[in-house]
């Protein structure tokens, strides 16, 4: 069975940094670039990063920029997000996604999410 798991999530205070970790099973994801989303209450699920299968980085929300990266780990079929300098407006569920070695805008493959709360 395919699926993703993300973990990692949680209660942070501003200026607080977590790590998000998006681990496979029932595949390798060495073929795949994997993205993460958002979606914050009452709005659209938006992009923030993804890496190909070959290492390339998407930045998909420049709100994230030099605050949050991207990266894998093959051997243990994981990719994270490092999150830094967190803000009130990151505070959102996030996802991770899988598709076939490039990053794009469809992704076939989800987990179900994990909550990120950044509040004093």
């Amino acid at each position: 069975q395919v699926q993703l798991v993300e973990s990692g999530g949680g209660l942070v205070q501003p200026g607080g940094s977590l790590r998000l970790s998006c681990v496979a099973s029932g595949f390798t994801l060495d073929e795949y670039a994997i993205g993460w989303f958002r979606q914050a209450p009452g709005k659209e699920r938006e992009g923030v990063l993804c890496i190909s299968s070959g290492g390339s980085r998407t930045v998909y929300t420049n709100s994230v920029k030099g605050r949050f990266t991207i990266s894998r780990d093959n051997a243990k079929n994981a990719v994270y997000l490092q999150m830094n300098s967190l803000e009130p407006e990151d505070t959102a569920v996030y996802y991770c996604a899988a598709r076939k070695f490039l990053c794009g805008a469809v992704f076939g493959s989800w987990g179900q999410g994990t909550q990120v709360t950044v509040s004093s």
